[in-house]
């Protein structure tokens, strides 16, 4: 015990310091740093005045609410599908849902409304829910994906759950990814459904390995067609992490039919979207293999980083029985558990010291962790020196909270 408080006494004095240093450090959202934005300079310039597509389409011109055919093409390689099930949207993978969702609400209209949240989870899929008014249950995320068990039930005994939030590859913020067998549930799910019921399908870090062998994720699609549920699923990705986050393009996947009347649909507000930048995304990624040699220099930035925030946590929290974290193969975070209680605690402490960390609750429905525990480390934007930095302070939150929880 004297140990431990001459520890505590310790951590406070170090933990005064960083307040008094005056600190201004960000670890909240997952934004490539400058320099993965600059491996894709090249875009700017790259058409060279050509602006036509393989069947002589001017892109400058108004039409084509899908897309160019040549980018339905990379999105079909991007994202597991085949061209004619793909549109290509803006930059925007969560404009995409937002519309896809406001779409569907006239099929729902005059029911109460349900979704299945895989927690812990991505706060804007939360958020999407809230501004429909649309409820949202929990459940657990293993692994090897959600909870298939408690999903089949809840959807066959209620179908006024319309949809499911799933981010399949490295999980927001997990890092999981879903197993084969998970997959194929997934596409069986809408036989026992109620009507017009969806998966979304987020599959926003696709490509983002930070292993050279990262995981594989099978198609859903290609399950579904066997299942027959095609109409079921609307399979999501966007270029944002991987060329630029501002600049990029978005894809939709779903059935034909359905993409039919989703085009129906967005045709009442728009012409098209930005044909010239879905023709220099195709020009620069190319195909599948350019995409996986690309990402391969994003990995070469990024992977250092990650490798920094798991040797820090090992090196000050392993075996303190205070926090657990995952080690991903990819994505953009790393998800660490604290003691029961201790997350918002640990969050306001770092803030204090110089260092924003998503909000507490954030990764789960309606900002509430019902322990209190998970909190969402972003290590991409900033650099090795500052997060470094961050981490120092961060890890020293954790043991002084948790010193503070089990002394005082």
């Amino acid at each position: 015990m004297t140990d431990r408080r001459a520890r505590q006494t310790e951590l406070q004095v170090i933990f005064d310091s960083y307040i008094e240093a005056g600190l201004k450090l960000d670890l909240t959202r997952g934004k490539p740093a400058a320099e993965q934005l600059d491996l894709s300079n090249d875009l700017d310039g790259i058409l060279e005045g050509i602006y036509l597509l393989q069947d002589g389409t001017d892109v400058r011109n108004y039409g084509g609410i899908l897309g160019i055919p040549e980018a339905r093409r990379l999105g079909a390689q991007f994202i597991g599908a085949k061209p004619e099930q793909v549109m290509v949207g803006g930059n925007s993978s969560l404009n995409l849902m937002y519309q896809y969702v406001e779409h569907m609400m006239t099929h729902w209209a005059g029911e109460p409304v349900k979704f299945i949240c895989p927690v812990p989870g991505y706060d804007r899929h939360f958020t999407i829910c809230e501004h429909f008014d649309i409820e949202m249950i929990a459940v657990p995320l293993n692994d090897d994906g959600p909870n298939m068990a408690r999903v089949k039930d809840l959807v066959s005994q209620d179908p006024a759950i319309k949809g499911i939030w799933c981010v399949p590859k490295y999980s927001n913020p997990t890092g999981n990814t879903y197993s084969n067998k998970v997959v194929e549930q997934f596409a069986e799910i809408p036989k026992v459904a109620g009507d017009n019921f969806t998966v979304f399908w987020d599959n926003a870090y696709a490509v983002h390995d930070l292993v050279e062998q990262g995981d594989e994720l099978p198609s859903l699609m290609t399950a579904a067609e066997k299942a027959g549920t095609t109409d079921s699923i609307v399979i999501l990705g966007s270029t944002s992490k991987v060329t630029f986050a501002g600049a990029g393009i978005s894809f939709l996947a779903t059935s034909t039919l359905k993409l039919d009347a989703f085009e129906k649909f967005l045709s009442n507000q728009m012409i098209g979207f930005d044909k010239v930048n879905q023709l220099r995304h195709v020009r620069f990624l190319k195909d599948s293999d350019g995409i996986k040699a690309h990402m391969a220099k994003h990995r070469d930035i990024v992977k250092p980083k990650f490798d920094l925030v798991l040797t820090r946590l090992e090196e000050r929290l392993a075996g303190k029985s205070m926090a657990s974290w995952n080690s991903p193969h990819g994505g953009y975070f790393i998800s660490l558990d604290t003691r029961p209680g201790l997350a918002t605690t640990i969050i306001k402490m770092a803030a204090d010291a110089g260092v924003k960390l998503t909000p507490a609750g954030a990764t789960f429905p309606y900002g509430k962790d019902p322990e209190n525990t998970n909190i969402r480390l972003a290590p991409t934007f900033p650099g090795l020196a500052e997060l470094e930095i961050a981490l120092d302070v961060f890890v020293t939150c954790v043991e002084l909270a948790s010193l503070n929880a089990e002394l005082d």
